[in-house]
């Protein structure tokens, strides 16, 4: 009797196991072939691939060619005169948003506009579409809201890159489901939010800078200069010019097509900092805004380098070496009288914006720029007893407008004193840094190099 009960026992725990080992195995072949769930369930979703370009659908389609990268959801490209009067798309991506990394620097920002370039500059060929049977603007009117497909090799299919943001967790926002992909974009979307990528990881980007200093571009803090008054800010730039214990630093703003300039008052610094900002190198700078109130215009001071602490936020570093001045050939009337709209802030508590008319010379203060053909038709020398005697300010005619030219004290390659007599009645061309004195914006001028007589 009881050997009979020994082995019923035995058989039962025997079925038990082998009914526990089904359902570890049904679980497991369920966990493996069960494909991605936004609700954060293990798998994964290729939305992008499973998502194709319809070429015969009754959108409106172009293949194009990039003309210049701004950020990661907006991309200018070069299309047929007959869709742009200009030549130029300035594309806004549909149903996505990407952290800023113009203007003011967000996390993220970086890596997304880098992920954009980097698809875009290796691809095979480039397609934008519609959402409808026409080409839509944005509320500003000036960028074409589309899709932006690519091919990544030639003989492969065509990626949406819109998608594609969304799925890498590069947007912290998508369109809605009316959208045309917006099915695939909403799930996309769900799915990297589950899966904690990138803008969703809770963890700190590595490309951003997490110090004290608003982080921005050159064009945001040169169009809203006065709200960072006595504030630490952070840019970079290009290093053209040093000269009277500053330096002047530029970058260009693909958006806007222009370099924007930062005078860099590094006082009397001495050591790493001084070879971190040689011309020709490009810097982030971080520094105070303040108001030179002798020269009428606004600089960066305060300038700090912590050599033992490298990783320090708070470091003027060099990003590279070999750089050179932009030199924007200028028109003398532009430069006088020139307008240009702009998109700026009005306030930094609330983030509102409103588009302002700025002087063209006042946007490209501290810019390097040249220009040619100024008749001298006057000129006066400084002397007053003073470091700055020897100095002139040259005034030129060119295409009946008058411009003035303003040099330090210049010498020859003979070492001679150069003077009125050299420039006086002559035809020159110059090159220099946009600057304004007494009311009124010049060229100023740092070497003898630098003015070309003919």
């Amino acid at each position: 009797m009881s050997v009979n009960t020994n082995m019923k026992n035995t058989a039962k725990k025997l079925l038990s196991l082998s009914l526990v080992l089904c359902i570890l195995v049904a679980c497991f072949a369920g966990c493996k072939d069960t494909p991605d769930n936004t609700d954060g369930s293990k798998g994964f979703v290729d939305y992008v691939e499973n998502t194709k370009l319809n070429l015969d659908s009754a959108t409106k389609k172009q293949e194009v060619t990039v003309k210049s990268f701004i950020d990661g959801d907006t991309t200018h490209f070069f299309v047929p005169t007959d869709l742009s009067d200009d030549g130029a798309l300035k594309a806004r991506y549909m149903g996505v948003n990407t952290p800023e990394s113009t203007g003011k620097i967000e996390e993220w920002g970086k890596k997304a506009s880098n992920f954009t370039k980097a698809k875009l500059s290796g691809a095979a060929a480039i397609m934008v579409e519609s959402d409808n049977e026409q080409w839509n603007v944005d509320s500003t009117g000036g960028r074409h809201l589309v899709w932006v497909w690519y091919k990544p090799t030639a003989d492969a299919d065509y990626r949406c890159l819109n998608l594609e943001l969304v799925q890498n967790g590069l947007s912290i926002a998508c369109g809605t489901t009316a959208d045309r992909y917006g099915d695939a974009m909403a799930k996309a979307f769900q799915q990297a939010k589950a899966q904690k990528l990138n803008v969703f990881s809770g963890k700190e980007d590595p490309d951003f800078f997490y110090g004290d200093a608003y982080e921005l571009d050159l064009m945001h803090l040169r169009t809203n200069i006065a709200l960072y008054d006595n504030r630490k800010v952070a840019f970079e730039g290009v290093v053209t010019y040093n000269n009277n214990n500053s330096v002047y630093v530029e970058d260009y703003h693909a958006e806007t097509d222009t370099y924007y300039g930062m005078s860099v008052y590094y006082g009397y610094e001495t050591g790493e900092l001084l070879n971190i900002l040689k011309v020709g190198n490009r810097v982030r700078v971080v520094g105070t805004v303040t108001y030179y109130e002798t020269g009428g215009t606004w600089q960066v001071s305060g300038l700090s380098y912590r050599e033992f602490k490298p990783d320090d936020p708070s470091n003027t570093i060099k990003l590279s070496e070999g750089n050179a001045a932009a030199h924007t050939e200028l028109d003398a009337q532009v430069f006088n009288t020139g307008r240009m709209d702009v998109e700026t802030l009005v306030s930094l508590a609330d983030e509102t914006t409103e588009t302002k008319n700025f002087p063209y010379a006042d946007l490209i203060m501290s810019t390097s720029v040249s220009m040619k053909g100024l008749k001298v038709v006057d000129a006066y020398t400084t002397n007053n007893g003073g470091e700055s005697d020897g100095a002139m300010t040259l005034t030129c005619q060119v295409g009946g407008t008058s411009v003035d030219v303003r040099t330090i004290v210049l010498y020859d390659e003979n070492g001679e004193l150069l003077t009125e007599s050299d420039f006086m009645g002559k035809t020159i061309d110059v090159k220099g840094i946009v600057d304004y004195f007494s009311g009124s914006y010049q060229i100023k001028v740092f070497t003898a190099d630098s003015i070309t007589v003919h």
